[in-house]
C-alpha cells in the first residue's frame, strides 16, 4: 500500500472514533460529573444555581413528585409561584447527590417556614416574665379600714366602767366606757379642746377656757399643739373609770369615727372626771367637724376607740399615729373576741 493510501485510512479511522461536538456538549449538560454535583450541593453555589438547570439536565423527565426514584420521600419546601401563590419544590440534594436533603438543610428550611406564618407565642415559664413582658403581680395590699368596718366591730358594749359619764355639764350621765380584749371605746359628742401651745386658732382670745398646757407633752417637753396634732381627751382617773388600768396612757393610738370618716389620733390630754367626749382642733377638722372652740363640735355621733397597750413615740408624730392606727384598726376589725 502506498503512503498516501495509508494516511487516508488513518484519518478516516480517527473521524469514526471521535464523537461530534454537539454530542459532547449535550453529554456534558445531561450528565454533570458526580464530584461536581456534590460540590455544588454542599457549597453556597448550590443555592444560587438557576432552577432551569434541572430541566436541562433531565429534559425527558416529568415534574418531580413527592417521592424520589429510589422510593425515599423528598422534603417539599414552600415557595412562591409567578402569580404570588404558594408552590412546593423539592429540597436541595444532600451530600450524596440524592433527592433527600441533609439534616442541616432540613432544619433551616423548617425554621424558615415557621417564621413566614407569623410570630410564635412565647411559652411562659415559672422563672421568667409573662408573655406580655409584665412582671408577676405583687400581693394585693389590704384595703383601708372604713368607718363601717369599725362601727360594725363596736356595735355592742361590754361596759368596763363602773358608771356612766355626762356629755356636758348639767346633762344626765348616759355614756359608758366599753371594752374588748384589744381596745376600749365610747360613743358621745365632740367638744373642741384648744389647749396646748397657742396658735392662730387656739389661744386665750379665741377660747375662753384656753389653757397653755396639756396633760401629756411632746418629746421636747413642750405642750402639744391642738391645731397641728389630732388628739383625744380621756376623763381624769376616778372611781368611775381609770384609763391607766386598761392599757391607756399618753400617746396611745386612737381611731375616731364620724359618719363615713375615720381619723387616727393619740391620747393627748385629760378632762373633767365626770365628762367624756372631747378632741383637739386638728382632730375635729380631719373629720369634717367645725373646729371652732366657741361654736364648733357636734352634739352626737362620734365614736372613740383607743387601742390598748399602744403608743406613738414621739407623741407628736402625726404620720406615725396614722400608720400605726391603720395597722391596729385592721387587726381590730379582723379579730374576734
Amino acid at each position: 500500500m502506498s503512503r498516501v493510501q495509508t494516511l487516508t485510512v488513518a484519518v478516516a479511522g480517527v473521524a469514526l472514533l471521535a464523537p461530534s461536538a454537539s454530542s459532547a456538549a449535550e453529554s456534558v449538560h445531561l450528565r454533570p460529573p458526580r464530584a461536581e454535583a456534590r460540590r455544588e450541593a454542599a457549597g453556597p453555589a448550590a443555592a444560587a444555581r438557576p432552577t432551569a438547570l434541572a430541566h436541562v439536565a433531565a429534559p425527558h423527565r416529568a415534574r418531580i413528585g413527592p417521592v424520589a426514584r429510589d422510593g425515599a420521600r423528598e422534603v417539599l419546601t414552600p415557595g412562591t409561584g409567578p402569580d404570588g401563590s404558594a408552590t412546593e419544590r423539592p429540597g436541595a440534594p444532600g451530600p450524596g447527590g440524592s433527592g433527600t436533603p441533609d439534616t442541616a438543610t432540613s432544619d433551616a428550611t423548617a425554621s424558615g417556614a415557621a417564621t413566614t406564618t407569623g410570630t410564635a407565642t412565647p411559652v411562659p415559664t415559672d422563672s421568667g416574665p409573662s408573655p406580655s413582658g409584665s412582671e408577676p403581680s405583687a400581693p394585693a395590699t389590704p384595703a383601708p379600714v372604713t368607718a363601717a368596718d369599725l362601727l360594725a366591730r363596736v356595735s355592742g358594749c361590754t361596759s368596763v366602767s363602773k358608771g356612766r359619764y355626762r356629755k356636758d355639764r348639767g346633762r344626765a350621765a348616759t355614756v359608758p366606757v366599753c371594752g374588748t380584749r384589744e381596745a376600749v371605746y365610747w360613743k358621745a359628742d365632740m367638744d373642741i379642746d384648744c389647749d396646748g401651745r397657742p396658735g392662730r386658732h387656739c389661744n386665750a382670745a379665741t377660747d375662753p377656757n384656753f389653757s397653755s398646757s396639756t396633760a401629756f407633752a411632746q418629746s421636747d417637753g413642750r405642750a402639744l399643739s391642738s391645731e397641728k396634732l389630732p388628739y383625744v381627751v380621756v376623763p381624769a382617773p376616778s372611781s368611775v373609770w381609770d384609763y391607766r388600768e386598761h392599757g391607756v396612757r399618753g400617746g396611745s393610738v386612737a381611731a375616731v369615727v364620724y359618719r363615713d370618716r375615720v381619723s387616727y389620733a393619740v391620747v393627748g390630754d385629760t378632762g373633767p372626771a365626770d365628762i367624756i367626749g372631747e378632741a383637739s382642733y386638728a382632730a375635729a377638722k380631719s373629720l369634717g367637724i367645725d373646729p371652732d372652740p366657741r361654736s364648733g363640735g357636734t352634739p352626737s355621733g362620734v365614736t372613740y376607740i383607743v387601742f390598748k397597750d399602744s403608743r406613738v413615740a414621739p407623741l407628736e408624730d402625726r404620720e406615725a399615729a396614722e400608720t400605726e392606727g391603720e395597722r391596729l384598726a385592721r387587726e381590730f376589725v379582723d379579730s374576734a373576741d
